[in-house]
Order: structure tokens, then sequence, then C-alpha cells
């Protein structure tokens, strides 16, 4: 049996569609109620987890796969894991973002950076060679330039809506965001023949989709 973490709500029905379109059996899925835990004809039991958990669940080998996004992996210092697939779904991309006048300044002077991703943001800033303060926030990052707590943000955009309502202008491209399958590195040897049939079999339905 493959056991699979995933999340309740979008990615839960993209990935859904997904399995369905490549031959696994959903219906007990997309049939439950409050069960944590559904096994499906396929052998396959999937557990609903909290997405900040799936990691933690994947590292302690409580599961084999897990259904993530690229931002919380980007985010985290778990290593027992290797990605297998790009789901090509949830697709949204990282940017640095802030008001309109900081269009053209290159950062020469120390900036004050909010984000709800301190990783991605250090990484992003070493890699240009330009020194800021990272401010952590838990939300409502957009406030931020307003109020004057920082000058820019890094944040997650899907349509960039949230920004221009708040006078905020995308500064530069950072990376792109989608929903990834992940293994337990001890799993993938394991359960490798499983497993494998599994990817070959949502893989080849992710190039269908893709060809569309």
């Amino acid at each position: 049996m493959i056991k699979i973490a995933i999340t309740k709500g979008r990615i839960e029905k993209d990935v859904c569609k997904l399995l369905k379109d490549a031959g696994f059996d959903t219906k007990p899925i997309e049939n439950k109620n409050r069960e944590l835990k559904i096994k499906t004809k396929d052998d396959i039991e999937m557990i609903f987890v909290r997405s900040s958990d799936i990691l933690n669940f994947i590292n302690q080998g409580v599961v084999d796969l897990g259904v993530v996004g690229k931002d919380t992996l980007d985010e985290s210092n778990f290593t027992n894991y290797d990605e297998l697939l790009d789901l090509k779904t949830g697709r949204c991309y990282f940017a640095l973002a802030g008001l309109p006048e900081l269009k053209n300044n290159n950062f020469s002077n120390k900036k004050k950076i909010a984000t709800k991703y301190p990783k991605t943001a250090t990484k992003y800033f070493n890699m240009k060679n330009e020194d800021v303060e990272i401010i952590n926030m838990g939300g409502s990052v957009e406030l931020a330039p307003i109020v004057g707590i920082s000058d820019a943000i890094v944040d997650i955009v899907e349509t960039g809506d949230t920004l221009k309502a708040n006078g905020l202008v995308i500064l530069d491209k950072i990376s792109d965001v989608s929903t990834r399958l992940i293994v337990n590195k001890d799993s993938k040897v394991n359960k490798n023949d499983e497993i494998s049939k599994l990817v070959q079999k949502l893989n080849k339905q992710i190039n269908l989709r893709e060809k569309r």
C-alpha cells in the first residue's frame, strides 16, 4: 500500500482529478465526509493533513508520498525526501513587490523586506549581492510598505490583483511555484515498483494535459 499525505481543498481536488484521469479509483475520496484516512481499490491510502505537516509526515516515514507546494519545500529544513513530479497545478510565483517609486531603485542602501518566506527572500537577495533586512510577517504583507514597516515585500503572486488593489507593483519575478509530488527516501527504495508505476501514470497524464 502507498500512503499519500495531502491537504484538503484546492490541492485535493486538483490531485483527485489527476488521479481519476490517470485511471485510479477516486470514489472513496470524492465521497468522504470527515474522515482523515481514506483507502481506495488501488491500494492507496490518502491521509489528509495541514500543508505545514506534510513534510514532517514524510520526514518521519509516516507516509510514502506527499503533495505539497514548491513554496513549502523552499522554506523547509527537512531533507529526507526527493521530488518526483511537478504536477503543474496551483501555479503561481514568488515576486518582489513594492510601491511604484521603488521600481528603479537598485537597493544600494539597506532596505527592509517584509515576507512570510524568509528563506526564499534571503536566497534571492544573496544571489543579487544585496544587503537587506528581512522582516518576518505572518500575514497581510501587502500592508508593510503602505504603513512604512518595510520598503518592499517578497510574496506569492497568482493574479496580482491584491497587489494592484493596494497600490503595489511587481519589481521582479523570483521563481515559479506549483504543486509537487515528493517521496520519502526510504519508501523510494522499499516501494520502488509501486511508486514508479503511479508516477509513470501521473506523468503520462500531466504530459497529455500540457499538450492540450
